[in-house]
């Protein structure tokens, strides 16, 4: 039996009704295409194998279509199943999202930032105290990736210098937060020894940066072995053991500048590209990453002598 709003003509119903079938029917659906299975597709659902079954006879009937022929003691999607599953996985990933951000932001209002592990832990997270001052209901979350695979992972923003790995869209989105620095550094006592001797500490994933350091200032500052680590901050260590010659940006290392614990002999120069934050794809920002990214374009501009 339908009930009808007697304020409302039936065409003006028809236009407003979305000609959907139920949500029941189109996860028990999605649930045996992506599973291969009705009984998986129960266990999954914590339904009967009875009222999965239901759901997908109840859906093909309504859509007068098969959308699965058996294939040994499995199903396989027809080809209008298979079209449809498409559409179907797609509108459910874009739902599951949207929920998901939703449910966060409902639970902590803020932004989620993602960045390197060194450029956390030496220069963003000692500033987030002054940032929290000025922007006491704004909190941060933060998410640690690598140069080998800077992903999103639900971040709002990805903070890096390094875009070469990123797709055309991404760095069209990139938003620029301040140039970068980077210096040859070692002990005060490694500076001594002539290039031949020294050994380059590199980078394993950003393994160019020596290359774009040579290109633009013409010292070959190392020319003994290379030792390679996977993050920037055992670059670091490596260099204040005495290892080598590290080649790090000037904020990652501004303590031990000062305390003369590391020193660069031929200073620093601009890199290309600068620091730059990519928005993710597909969703508009929050309302707290323009605060965010115009308080780190002031802080980074603090570049130290």
């Amino acid at each position: 039996m339908q009930f009808f709003c007697p304020c409302v003509s039936f065409s003006d119903e028809l236009i407003a009704m979305r000609q959907l079938p139920p949500l029941a029917a189109l996860r028990a659906f999605e649930a045996i295409a992506r599973t291969g299975s009705v009984t998986r597709a129960a266990e999954e659902l914590c339904r009967s194998h009875g009222a999965i079954s239901r759901h997908l006879r109840l859906l093909q009937e309504h859509a007068g279509a098969a959308l699965f022929e058996k294939e040994g003691t499995g199903l396989r999607l027809t080809e209008a199943g298979a079209a449809f599953h498409a559409s179907v996985r797609t509108a459910f990933d874009h739902l599951e999202a949207a929920y998901a951000q939703l449910a966060r932001d409902a639970q902590a209002p803020g932004l989620h930032v993602a960045c390197s592990a060194t450029f956390a832990m030496r220069w963003l997270v000692p500033q987030l105290a002054v940032f929290y001052r000025s922007h006491p209901h704004i909190r941060i979350r933060l998410s640690m990736t690598s140069a080998r695979e800077m992903r999103h992972e639900g971040a709002d923003l990805i903070i890096a210098w390094d875009l070469s790995t990123y797709g055309e869209a991404d760095r069209h989105r990139a938003i620029e937060l301040a140039p970068v620095h980077f210096g040859a550094v070692c002990t005060p006592a490694y500076a001594r020894r002539r290039p031949a001797n020294r050994a380059r500490i590199a980078h394993e994933y950003t393994a160019s940066a020596w290359n774009q350091w040579e290109a633009l200032t013409g010292q070959p500052v190392a020319l003994g072995e290379t030792l390679a680590f996977p993050h920037t901050h055992l670059c670091i260590e490596a260099a204040l053991s005495g290892l080598g010659v590290a080649l790090v940006e000037q904020r990652l290392i501004a303590r031990e500048l000062q305390e003369g614990l590391l020193v660069a002999p031929h200073g620093f120069v601009p890199f290309e590209g600068g620091l730059r934050a990519v928005p993710a794809a597909g969703r508009a920002l929050p309302a707290q990453a323009g605060v965010f990214i115009e308080w780190m374009r002031g802080a980074l501009a603090a570049v130290p002598a």
